[in-house]
């Protein structure tokens, strides 16, 4: 049997960002030993903010031109507390370079609760299994695009300004894509996510490619948000929804409450895509750096495992489907036996889970592969 191998590039960062890095490496490679058509060889990048107070730069000029190389790029966390390294410049130097040179327009965020998982939700009404959503974030423009200045500074009178940036071309792709989503998946609904009665430019060219866009896709039912009213039904109304698609701004926003409304922004992963596969597309937790548990060892991995698991998937290019679900199943597995790390309600520290989804995962897809019920990989 040939061994595809996968080459990864992966950034640790900050933070937790170093530890859940390492519960994503190990569970890579328990799936890699345990299936035997495929391995990862996984080159670091120690791109840190750290790094960044010695030298004065995160990403050196051949940075993005050595990322090219791998078929993708596993990310930990960005973000240091203290006045050396603001936040703005941990993001603007880091990772929003990687996604804009890679042309990762595309940011899925999905959000389920996972089994054994308590929801805040629980308290309310209705069944928490009702939160099932794909949150689809443009990644281009937007406010993220980087347009603005700040005149008179340190002065009375400075004056800045940020611009969002809406494109017919950025506008009508990340819409297919949202589409195409949402006709894949058993409800075939999405919510478009607007504020075009304030926002009366770019926000309303957003919403006319939308309903353009909507004409080619008959068969999927859709409506439309105000973003602050979006709010209230994620909380209130969670069950009318499956598939969202939304800015760089407020679908960045919204996913935080998404994940909130799943339990805990530890177990969010996100997949920064390149559908067009020209260059690799980047997986990361939305949880940050963290670094007020940073080098604890509590930090809950499975929003980095998650991420992992679609990484997987992704490089797979549909053969590591099955792979892929075994894992999510496993992972599903450790949650229904309630071993969880603290802001979930646990005991167990990031070590404890990720060394029992290995052993899941083991289990699960060894037995999968010995029954012969893994489609090999076709390298």
């Amino acid at each position: 049997m040939s061994v595809r191998t996968y080459n990864i590039a992966t950034i640790p960062g900050d933070g937790i960002g170093v530890e859940v890095t390492e519960a994503a490496v190990q569970v890579l490679e328990k799936l890699a030993a345990t299936v035997g058509s495929f391995k990862f060889d996984l080159e670091y990048y120690d791109w840190s903010s750290k790094k960044y107070k010695e030298r004065g730069w995160y990403v050196p000029p051949d940075g993005i031109k050595e990322l090219k190389k791998h078929d993708a790029i596993y990310f930990g966390a960005v973000g240091w507390p203290g006045p050396d390294v603001p936040d703005h410049i941990s993001l603007w130097s880091l990772i929003l370079p990687i996604r804009k040179a890679m042309g990762q327009y595309v940011n899925v965020r999905p959000t389920r609760i996972l089994p054994g998982t308590k929801s805040p939700l629980s308290q309310c009404e209705r069944s928490p299994k009702d939160l099932d959503w794909v949150i689809i974030r443009e990644n281009s423009e937007g406010e993220y695009a980087g347009q603005g200045g700040t005149t008179h500074e340190n002065t009375p009178h400075a004056v800045a300004t940020e611009v969002a940036i809406f494109t017919r071309t950025g506008i009508e792709r990340i819409m297919r894509f949202a589409f195409e989503t949402a006709r894949s998946r058993p409800r075939k609904l999405l919510t478009m996510v607007t504020k075009s009665n304030a926002q009366r430019h770019g926000m309303v060219l957003w919403d006319t490619v939308f309903y353009e866009v909507a004409k080619d896709y008959p068969d999927v039912t859709w409506d439309r948000m105000l973003v602050d009213a979006m709010t209230v039904r994620m909380v209130n109304r969670p069950q009318s929804m499956d598939t969202i698609v939304a800015t760089n701004l407020h679908a960045d926003i919204l996913s935080d409450l998404a994940s909130a409304l799943g339990g805990s922004i530890g177990n969010a992963p996100s997949s920064n895509l390149n559908p067009t596969r020209e260059c690799p597309s980047m997986f990361e937790s939305i949880s940050g750096s963290a670094p007020d548990i940073a080098g604890k060892g509590v930090a809950n991995p499975i929003g980095a495992i998650w991420s992992a698991i679609e990484m997987v998937r992704w490089v797979g290019k549909g053969s590591l489907e099955s792979v892929a679900d075994g894992a999510m199943k496993a992972m599903e597995s450790v949650a229904t036996a309630g071993i969880r790390t603290r802001d979930l309600g646990g005991s167990n520290n990031t070590k404890e889970v990720t060394d029992a989804i290995c052993s899941e995962i083991e289990k699960t897809l060894g037995d999968a592969v010995l029954d012969g019920l893994l489609v090999d990989h076709k390298a």
